[in-house]
């Protein structure tokens, strides 16, 4: 009996120690005691009052623009007196820039008898209340959230590392407050959403990622400021529930986040007479809520702060320090912006003179403060050190938390015929158009413009919203902006236009969040997304506030709408990822707006394995490193003028981590440097025609299985039957081992020995005549059958002696006309219709100059011995040129970014958006080394067995690839899910410029990024 009594009481205490430890906050559990017994015991009586009062900081006195709290109490000089006169505990900043504040606190602290609490309302990140910091989410942003909470506790964490480098100890956040009240002037935004259980969930990580990182938290509002339609900062609130009421909503989260060891909770300004029928006593300063609710029957032994103590909800009632002194009486621990400190410790003075609190209370919450500084780390206080701080709290894991966060969070509420994503690029035309609430930046119009279309020129305008140019990442879309300076006349042309469109891509830019601005929401916008909505074509995205939607009339006819919950670059540029099914949606409406659209209303949507695009954290990649070995090989190589420029773009595992362009397009012109604006710049890909154009459409045929490997070049090409290539094994043509010659200076044939054309070779002339119709140059014209000779050429050419490897362009010129045999479709119309459509590579294309003026494409060589001229917009391979600029081998133009399209396709094993347009078992094959003496594909260039530079030292044997002559490279490593993109244009102004090799400029480009994962 005495051994199961003994096991029943070890048990008992077991639970209550863990139970102890699950309550008790972080900043009590081991306190440095030596150190606040010395403290306390320095300080008189008076100076152990001012330890519990927090004063109010900001960096602006001077600058009354930037104001926006009373300053008469806030100024430096204010601040300091009462720092040094009074020994007040601790400051809040609320507006100013990192490095003035890190001044400011370093001369507040070396003024001070006892290092300062240093706090600040950070709610979505330090750029609440400070320039040059970092933006998180919302907090109903971050509500739309469906499980990962780990999100949170990381934002969390990373935020109490900002805060501990500025030297700040205390975030007040987050808010608690369960937000069930649309109307809500004050939290709104600020709360999780309505659902108690959500709202503890989410508070909780965020919670525990500050205490972790070494920062006190303050829960707020207590008891629950969520339901009220008054602002306490003017007004005293009135919560009018009955208490299972607030039991079951209001108090929950603060009952559970007490029991997972809260450390500080902020007490709201509210009149709730349920809980004290005194009148016109907020709740701060109401002892049956402050000791009797919170600390008697919840048990809380934490921090309790006011909420800033010169509100109006409280001032009103309470002047000149009186609240301060009911504050403590009510038992609060700390007095947080009292605005008048030598009038509030005379006011508590009194207060213990009376016997309305006791010197012995005073001690034991000074003792809690102190024990509160030492823990974050003020018993060993140091400056803070300003070097380098902008850089330190702008981190890009922040901003990889902050894609992450909005990622998740991006709620589709209407997807009618399942719009969303967006499929089958080719068959739909699609727009945009933004509603912004001003002009855009840069005006290219006398009439202020904004009617925007930029097909193929979306990569050099400056006029579009980040949602659009992020759109024009995925395919061709025609842009408009509209905002209230827009003319009548305009607005009715673009409204015309506009209905000529398949899709329409509606971006709703509300520049405000809060209800009593109508949500940011102009009557221009208004009215465009109430015609937009009903015209039955539009996906709306609104860049604002949830509650926004039940001022946007008929917004729920939209064919989509998307809810990204505020305007924010990434939000911005998730949403177009989203539309496009680079990322899928899986965000949850975290309130109830209305009957259409209530609490949890959400629509998942899938990814569709197009590119995403992010920054190179997301892959495991430092930004900082990358970009500086990056920028280090590319900029020296232009400073040794290898090219005039170039484009770097790579991706891992589907997303685009680097996009950067070097030195300038269009050089000694008057061109300015490239940036990633203009990085959507067109380059001859010379040989890499062969991978993008003809081993593509091969592998698709082949696919298909049209096209047999093992077969030889008469069953697809008949007139070569009777040559000796008719019975050449494809397999050993398409890995350069089948004994054709290297290549053939075909319009050295056309001249005579005084340099002259032949006849019925080329003419010189500024226009076409007769038969010369294949344009070579602006003065330079091929005679129209000449391509039969030329062909003729190609079949009467010799074989090599030996059947090795000799890389050959010869049966790439070729391919065009299989393409054709096979499917009755001219070889580009085939590749466009068939795949770059379809994949929005829509720049990929011969004879760019049909499409595209000559200022987007780079210039290649000037060509002294046969063109006589720049070559520019024209393809600069010879033979290409003769066959009208369309060639398997060379010919083809484009773009980075769509390039990729095309090489993500076969690293995604032949898929791509969706659509499978070569099978795995063919990228397999063509793919992999094909004989043990050759390093090559069926098509593609592999690593050489044995190193010799063709490809990245790192890269491994499944890895594949292509170069082109003008200075491109394409490379994919499916062992790490790796795509490199490089383009150039070497060859300007002369092909003799071999520096780019030499430099071995392309492959230790890429080298870097196996570096920097750490493979060898």
């Amino acid at each position: 009996m005495k051994r199961l009594l003994f096991l029943f009481f070890l048990a008992f205490l077991l639970v209550q120690t863990s139970f102890a430890q699950q309550t008790t906050p972080p900043f009590l559990q081991n306190p440095n005691q030596r150190w606040v017994d010395s403290v306390f015991n320095s300080l008189t009586a008076d100076e152990r009052i001012a330890q519990l009062i927090m004063v109010a900081a900001h960096g602006y006195p001077n600058n009354p623009s930037r104001v926006i709290i009373d300053t008469t109490f806030t100024n430096p000089r204010v601040v300091a007196k009462y720092i040094r006169d009074y020994k007040v505990g601790g400051v809040i900043f609320f507006q100013g820039g990192p490095v003035q504040q890190a001044q400011l606190t370093n001369y507040y602290q070396s003024i001070s008898k006892v290092p300062l609490l240093v706090a600040m309302d950070s709610e979505w990140g330090l750029a609440m209340r400070l320039d040059s910091s970092v933006r998180f989410p919302y907090q109903m942003t971050m509500g739309a959230i469906q499980g990962n909470d780990e999100l949170i506790y990381k934002m969390g964490k990373l935020l109490a590392a900002q805060k501990r480098r500025l030297g700040v100890h205390i975030n007040f956040a987050p808010s608690v407050d369960v937000n069930n009240n649309a109307n809500n002037p004050v939290i709104n935004f600020r709360s999780f959403g309505e659902n108690p259980q959500k709202v503890y969930e989410k508070s909780y990580a965020y919670m525990k990622g500050m205490q972790d990182g070494g920062i006190l938290s303050s829960l707020k509002h207590f008891p629950g400021h969520g339901d009220t339609g008054v602002d306490s900062h003017y007004d005293l609130p009135v919560i009018p529930h009955n208490r299972a009421r607030l039991d079951s909503v209001e108090l929950y989260p603060f009952r559970k986040l007490i029991e997972q060891g809260a450390d500080g909770i902020m007490m709201a300004h509210l009149a709730i007479p349920v809980l004290d029928t005194a009148k016109n006593v907020p709740s701060t300063l109401s002892k049956p809520i402050v000791t009797g609710l919170l600390r008697d029957q919840l048990k809380f032994n934490g921090l309790i702060y006011s909420d800033a103590m010169n509100m109006k909800g409280l001032t009103k009632y309470f002047p000149n320090g009186l609240g301060d002194a009911k504050g403590l009486e009510a038992g609060m621990d700390v007095l947080e912006f009292s605005p008048n400190v030598p009038a509030a410790i005379a006011e508590i003075k009194k207060a213990v003179a009376e016997g309305r609190i006791s010197q012995a209370e005073i001690d034991a919450r000074v003792k809690k403060v102190l024990a509160a500084k030492a823990w974050v780390g003020l018993d060993k206080f140091a400056p803070i050190k300003t070097q380098n701080l902008i850089e330190d709290i702008n981190d890009k894991q922040s901003e990889l938390i902050n894609r992450q966060l909005t990622e998740n969070a991006l709620t589709v509420l209407k997807n009618n015929d399942n719009i969303l994503p967006i499929k089958d690029l080719d068959k739909v035309s699609i727009a945009s158009i933004s509603l912004t609430d001003a002009p855009a930046i840069t005006t290219v119009t006398k009439d202020g413009v904004i009617a925007l279309g930029t097909r193929n020129e979306t990569a050099f305008t400056g006029e579009l919203t980040t949602f659009q140019k992020t759109l024009s990442l995925y395919t061709n879309i025609d842009h408009y902006v509209i905002h209230p300076k827009t003319p009548d006349s305009l607005q009715g042309s673009i409204r015309a236009a506009l209905k000529s469109y398949d899709i329409v891509l509606v971006g709703a830019h509300l520049n405000n969040i809060r209800p009593g601005t109508n949500y940011g929401i102009t009557p221009t916008t208004a009215a465009w997304v109430k015609e937009l909505a009903a015209n039955g074509n539009s996906v709306i995205t609104v860049f604002g506030n949830a509650y926004a939607l039940n001022k946007l009339q008929d917004i729920g006819k939209a064919k989509g709408l998307i809810m990204a919950y505020q305007l924010t670059p990434f939000t911005e540029e998730l949403s177009a990822q989203l539309i496009f099914g680079a990322i899928p949606a899986k965000g949850k409406l975290p309130v109830s707006v209305n009957p259409q659209f209530p609490y949890g209303a959400g629509i998942e949507t899938p990814a569709l394995g197009r590119l995403k695009y992010t920054i190179p954290e997301e892959v495991g990649l430092d930004s900082k490193w990358l970009s500086f070995k990056i920028d280090s090989i590319a900029n020296n190589a232009i400073a040794l003028k290898a090219a005039p420029s170039m484009v770097v773009q790579l991706a891992k595992d589907g997303k685009v981590f680097y996009r950067k362009s070097y030195g300038s397009l269009i050089p000694n012109e008057g061109a300015t440097n490239l940036s990633t604006s203009g990085i959507g710049g067109l380059y001859d890909f010379a040989s890499v025609t062969k991978i993008a154009a003809s081993t593509l459409a091969l592998a698709k045929l082949h696919s298909e299985g049209k096209f047999n490997l093992d077969g030889t070049m008469k069953d697809y090409l008949p007139f070569l039957k009777k040559s000796n290539k008719a019975n050449l094994v494809w397999r050993q043509v398409l890995t350069h081992q089948a004994g054709l010659k290297a290549f053939i200076n075909f319009w050295r044939d056309c001249r005579k020995p005084n340099g002259q054309w032949k006849p019925r070779t080329f003419r010189w002339g500024k226009e076409a005549h007769g038969a010369y119709t294949v344009q070579i140059t602006d003065s330079l014209w091929l005679h129209k059958k000449y391509h039969h000779k030329l062909f003729a050429s190609l079949k009467n050419s010799a074989l090599n002696e030996k059947k090795e490897y000799v890389y050959s362009d010869l049966s790439f010129m070729l391919y065009p006309q299989v393409v054709k045999n096979l499917t009755s479709v001219e070889f580009e119309d085939y590749l466009k219709s068939n795949v770059y459509r379809k994949i929005g590579a829509n720049s990929l294309t011969f004879n760019p100059l049909r499409f595209n003026k000559l200022s987007q494409i780079a210039p290649t060589e000037r060509d002294t011995f046969f063109r006589q001229t720049l070559v520019h917009g024209r393809v600069h391979d010879e033979a290409a040129a003769m066959l009208n600029g369309v060639s398997g081998h060379a010919g083809l133009f484009g773009n980075a970014n769509d390039l990729m399209k095309v090489t993500q396709l076969f690293l995604q094993k032949g898929s791509y958006g969706g659509e499978l347009f070569i099978s795995e078992k063919t990228m397999n094959e063509f793919t992999r080394y094909q004989f043990p003496e050759s390093r090559r594909g069926i098509g593609f260039d592999k690593p050489s067995r044995v190193y010799n530079g063709n490809a990245p030292k790192s890269a491994s044997p499944q890895s594949y690839g292509h170069t082109g002559f003008t200075g491109i490279m394409i490379w994919n490593d499916p062992a790490y899910n790796l795509n490199y993109v490089f383009l150039s244009n070497r060859v300007y102004p002369t092909r003799d410029n071999n520096k780019l090799s030499s430099l071995n400029v392309r492959t230790a480009i890429m080298q870097v990024v196996y570096d920097g994962l750490g493979i060898k």
